[in-house]
């Protein structure tokens, strides 16, 4: 799933050369880190245990375009807007979380959502546009200063799903709860083993912090909405229960490091 990547970083590169032929701009690089919850189709929706259970770790590598830093003029969209693309990975194990899975007896249904297992590898290439709520200037100027910002943007996704069991393998009735076994969206069952690409939205919130002049510390919060209810390899079909409403999202908590190149 990974074979595109190349051309999609060629494209991006395209893109750097042709904005720096035509404007004044600086560049900052980054790298960020930290842990992902999976909003998927596993476990009990608004369960504490299963938002803590299902979560996973995410790498990133990101890329800003400045207009701030060598521009003659300040304009106010200079001044607080920055456009970030980044190239990130994240992995999330899954199982089945909540009171269906706790509650009483060992029924073969209660042992079949036990045994169920599942995994979701990620390579996101995207895009946001950032909004800094505090002059960019202004910030940069000043050692020990927070920048806070708000993002919205725009990601395509590679992803590696698989479904499985401790029972043997899922799609009978002895591994399989009748609910992942009616066909779904085009597939003959509610759970599906693939490697895909799937478009998403994302929005955050965050802050940077002043470290040296030519350095940030940054902290934020995104929300991945992904256009798929596959992409953590459960989809039960919509029609018959009506519970499962909702495509799959993720949520990021980052913190990164970010260098300046040049002012």
């Amino acid at each position: 799933m990974f074979k595109k990547i190349p051309h999609l970083i060629l494209l991006l590169i395209s893109i750097h050369y042709n904005l720096q032929a035509q404007f004044n701009l600086a560049h900052e690089i980054g790298v960020t880190f930290g842990p992902v919850a999976f909003q998927s189709d596993y476990g009990e929706r608004h369960d504490i245990e299963t938002n803590a259970g299902n979560t996973g770790f995410a790498l990133g590598l990101v890329h800003y375009i400045n207009f701030s830093s060598r521009a003659n003029n300040s304009t106010y969209f200079n001044e607080h807007f920055k456009v970030r693309s980044e190239l990130s990975y994240s992995t999330t194990s899954f199982r089945h979380f909540g009171q269906w899975v706790d509650q009483g007896g060992n029924s073969l249904g209660k042992e079949q959502l036990r045994a169920m297992r599942g995994a979701s590898k990620l390579m996101n290439l995207g895009i946001q546009g950032e909004f800094h709520f505090v002059k960019i200037h202004d910030f940069e100027n000043t050692i020990g200063a927070f920048g806070p910002y708000a993002s919205l943007g725009l990601a395509y996704s590679f992803y590696d799903t698989e479904a499985t069991s401790t029972l043997g393998p899922l799609g009978t009735s002895m591994t399989t709860i009748p609910k992942y076994l009616a066909p779904s969206d085009g597939r003959p069952n509610g759970f599906s083993t693939e490697s895909k690409t799937v478009l998403s939205v994302i929005a955050g919130i965050g802050t940077r912090y002043k470290l040296t002049r030519m350095s940030d510390l940054m902290v934020d919060m995104r929300f991945q909405n992904f256009t798929s209810d596959w992409v953590d390899g459960l989809n039960p079909n919509k029609k018959i229960y009506k519970e499962n409403k909702a495509n799959d999202w993720m949520v990021w908590f980052n913190i990164g490091y970010i260098q300046y190149l040049e002012f």
